[in-house]
């Protein structure tokens, strides 16, 4: 019986690339690529000037008199509203959208890209504006996710083998115009959502981030997001420091999972937390530490950049952490449109404050060290609970354009992310898929209950 030898797997993706035709790939990434990145650019654009107004309008009034106090509170409510409403509207806007768009590259999952699109952009833009502990990468991963999925209907590529390049390909662009990098939006594709890695899934995912990249960056003209001045090397006598901050971000990343999930799939369950006030709370939460630490709140407390004069004493610093991290559980277990990476990065850096304040004062590292010992917080908490360590490090080594520490930044997502398995906490983005499938399970009972087989049927198949 002859011989034959099988066909590498290379050679196989190359006759696959071209059964599809380079060409044609090239220009559907181009437009997924293109068109998300225009999208987030004007999300962005959108939400710095809308920010920027609120503050500018908070500041010029008194906030401790009654008529100011009520005008802002009500302003919160209807941004409550407004948020339960694109919930009401599209329920998959909920939370981040990472996990939804898992599930559907796995083909568990389907969604109205357009509507998705619209919620996710709108209620996204509402949580931002209430001052909500919550991020733009998870909304911005899954409104590339959707324009993917619309460049495909569009081109006329709506079957089950297609779809899930598009989905990819847009969460790369998403990543990327978020944050401006392509590098991390690569890596996120393929460590963190598990794309088996072949020439046209390569060759798509890299058009599609750099044609965001030349989007957000070209055109928006959007530069670093974490401009420091200074980020020195760490000396070899201090490589201590780089397993200790992998640690300590890895322990505290594993304690943020363990609450978040626990208080989300607790207002999951209450019927002390029905919808309308579960969306509510965190809005009015944001109005009163307004007043009572307004630290915490973008545009009006301390920000990363300035975390790197270490503007409070170590006990603030911990305080500062404290009621961030406490916000951001409320913010998210709220179920409004909103992300964890940008809190995740923002608590990275406080808790890298923390460090920093310590090392200083033990006399360990020099105060131009400081933004350097911030982003191996950043990186190491990201890295903790994400547990992606590549893309964590090279998120925020394209966010700073500090690839001189690479082998430091790297060396910390690495140990953190060992730490935080050790503890035996599962990745964040891997609980909420589970969540996401059990709440698909409620709701297809209770449709069952009320005779509607279909959305039985459906929800089955999500379980399995």
């Amino acid at each position: 019986m002859p011989f034959f030898s099988p066909i590498p797997p290379t050679l196989r993706d190359l006759d696959a690339l071209r059964s599809i035709g380079v060409k044609r790939v090239i220009l559907q990434a181009m437009a997924t690529g293109g068109i998300t990145g225009g999208v987030i650019g004007l999300f962005r654009f959108s939400y710095d000037h809308i920010n920027e107004a609120l503050v500018q309008a908070v500041h010029r009034h008194n906030i401790y008199d009654p008529a100011v106090a009520a005008c802002l509170f009500g302003g919160l409510a209807v941004l409550g509203l407004l948020a339960l409403l694109a919930l009401r509207i599209e329920p998959l806007v909920s939370g981040s959208g990472i996990p939804q768009i898992e599930l559907m590259v796995r083909g568990q999952m389907r969604m109205n890209w357009l509507r998705v699109l619209l919620c996710k952009f709108a209620g996204t833009l509402v949580s931002l504006s209430g001052g909500l502990s919550v991020g733009r990468e998870g909304p911005s991963i899954m409104m590339g996710a959707a324009v993917g999925a619309g460049v495909g209907n569009l081109w006329g590529e709506r079957n089950e083998q297609s779809l899930p390049r598009y989905l990819v390909g847009g969460c790369v662009a998403g990543l990327t115009a978020a944050f401006g990098a392509p590098i991390a939006g690569m890596f996120f594709a393929f460590e963190e959502m598990k794309t088996i890695l072949s020439a046209p899934m390569l060759l798509f995912t890299g058009v599609c981030a750099l044609s965001a990249w030349f989007v957000v960056q070209v055109v928006f003209g959007f530069g670093l997001v974490f401009p420091f001045a200074e980020q020195p090397f760490i000396h070899w006598t201090q490589w201590w420091v780089i397993p200790a901050a992998g640690v300590l971000m890895g322990v505290l990343g594993a304690f943020y999972n363990l609450v978040l999930l626990r208080l989300t799939l607790w207002a999951d369950s209450s019927p002390l937390m029905p919808r309308p006030l579960r969306a509510l709370l965190p809005f009015m939460a944001a109005g009163a530490l307004l007043y009572l630490c307004p630290q915490v709140l973008v545009g009006f407390g301390i920000s990363t950049l300035q975390l790197e004069q270490l503007p409070l004493p170590l006990l603030g610093l911990f305080g500062l952490l404290a009621v961030k991290m406490a916000f951001s559980w409320i913010s998210f277990a709220s179920g409004v449109s909103g992300g964890l990476l940008m809190p995740v990065l923002l608590m990275g850096s406080t808790g890298g404050a923390c460090m920093a304040s310590g090392l200083l004062a033990a006399d360990v590292i020099s105060a131009e060290q400081t933004a350097t010992v911030l982003t191996l917080g950043m990186t190491g908490l990201f890295a903790g609970s994400v547990r992606a360590p590549l893309t964590g490090a090279f998120l925020l080594l394209e966010m700073t354009g500090s690839f001189h520490n690479m082998p430091a930044v790297v060396l910390t997502a690495y140990i953190a992310a060992f730490t935080a398995n050790a503890l035996h906490s599962e990745p964040v983005y891997d609980s909420l898929r589970a969540r996401c499938i059990a709440l698909a399970g409620a709701t297809a009972k209770n449709d069952n209950k009320g005779n509607d087989p279909d959305a039985s049927a459906s929800a089955e198949q999500l379980q399995k």
